[in-house]
């Protein structure tokens, strides 16, 4: 009884499953690699691990495709591919591995 209680409880205090969202890493044209992660409960934001860093962007208007912006960042996502603005490096080009 004890061990399907404390097993329960595990499991209620996990922060994130894999069900709670999706996981996709990139690779850019300038050597760049990060992870997106969109997360269901969470459907205003991206979240992305780039340069050893976890940022939070937030997901701006756009007539087609998605955006996401913050902190100097810039993620387009649509038709024609996936472009990443980061800081001073300007436009790369990304792809999904």
């Amino acid at each position: 009884m004890y061990l399907a209680i404390s097993i329960a409880m595990m499991s209620a205090s996990t922060p994130l499953r894999a069900q709670d969202g999706t996981f996709q890493s990139f690779v850019c044209a300038d050597g760049a690699r990060f992870t997106a992660a969109f997360l269901k409960y969470d459907p205003k934001q991206l979240h992305l691990q780039l340069d050893g860093k976890a940022v939070a962007l937030r997901k701006r208007f756009t007539l087609t495709g998605a955006r996401y912006t913050g902190r100097g960042i810039t993620l387009t996502m649509n038709k024609s591919g996936t472009i990443l603005r980061h800081g001073r490096r300007g436009a790369t080009r990304c792809m999904a591995t």
